[in-house]
């Protein structure tokens, strides 16, 4: 494989083109200006927040958006706390209706518990917000049945999740998304907990097109640290999977060949 820079290994979703393959949510930082550092040292391009979270009736009421240069980035929306695949769509229309960003992270929770997504609502509301123009990432398990119907169904992304949202267990079923990434034809973005850069490493050593997280970062004892470890997790991750790994064998083999050597 030829040699690729940073700058050519881009990750393109729709329209959309980014060179950091680090999605980062913004909620649960324990202040406003945490959060900032740890935005600007993630190198992320891309910000994720719940549209719930924004009071987008009143547009003079302050929030998290206005410490960031949001020319720097690009905003995806959620639409957390959506039980339905009707209450996800009419969140994801008020925020395309603010101008925020024509792309969604669709999330419809089925249980309240384990904070599983429920297929069919997802299924729906995916369908729905596809037909209407909006660029659709879509929050899922790790189903690589459902994941190829999200995609027949016009998803931009599918968003497998690692272990249960907030968890940090990091990724329980590798072989499930390595299906999903096998078989996919939009990227593939591992999302939901993640708990340590070795998760995130692990999961773009499987082949996966980037990674989204939240807690892992604004959890962390030191949350500007680790959005920079998990920045770097990314990268490397990302080169160990272009690289091409050995395959693993059962017995040893020598580094140095054995044969020329003198007795």
């Amino acid at each position: 494989m030829a040699e690729m820079t940073q700058q050519q290994d881009i990750l393109k979703i729709g329209d959309h083109q980014f060179s950091s393959r680090l999605f980062l949510g913004t909620g649960k930082f324990s202040d406003l200006v945490v959060q900032s550092r740890a935005v600007e040292v993630s190198e992320t391009e891309v910000l994720t927040f719940a549209v719930r979270r924004l009071n987008l009736e009143n547009p003079h009421e302050a929030n998290f958006l206005e410490r960031l240069d949001l020319k720097k980035f690009t905003l995806l929306p959620n639409t957390a706390g959506a039980t339905t695949a009707e209450e996800a769509v009419r969140i994801a229309r008020l925020a395309k209706a603010s101008g925020l960003c024509d792309m969604i992270k669709v999330e419809v929770i089925g249980n309240p518990k384990t904070l599983l997504p429920d297929p069919i609502e997802t299924l729906k509301a995916t369908q729905i917000l596809v037909e209407e123009g909006f660029t659709v990432l879509t929050y899922t398990s790790d189903d690589p049945i459902l994941a190829r119907h999200l995609q027949k169904a016009g998803a931009h992304a599918v968003m497998p999740g690692a272990s249960p949202i907030g968890s940090g267990l990091g990724i329980v079923n590798p072989h499930y998304l390595k299906f999903i990434i096998e078989e996919a034809t939009v990227p593939v973005i591992i999302d939901a907990g993640v708990g340590a850069p070795s998760d995130v490493a692990l999961a773009m050593e499987l082949g996966a097109d980037g990674v989204l997280l939240n807690t892992a970062v604004a959890s962390a004892k030191s949350p500007v640290l680790m959005a920079e470890a998990m920045k770097l997790a990314v990268q490397a991750g990302r080169k160990g999977y272009l690289a091409g790994r050995i395959a693993k064998k059962r017995y040893a083999s020598a580094s140095s060949p054995v044969e020329g050597m003198i007795e």
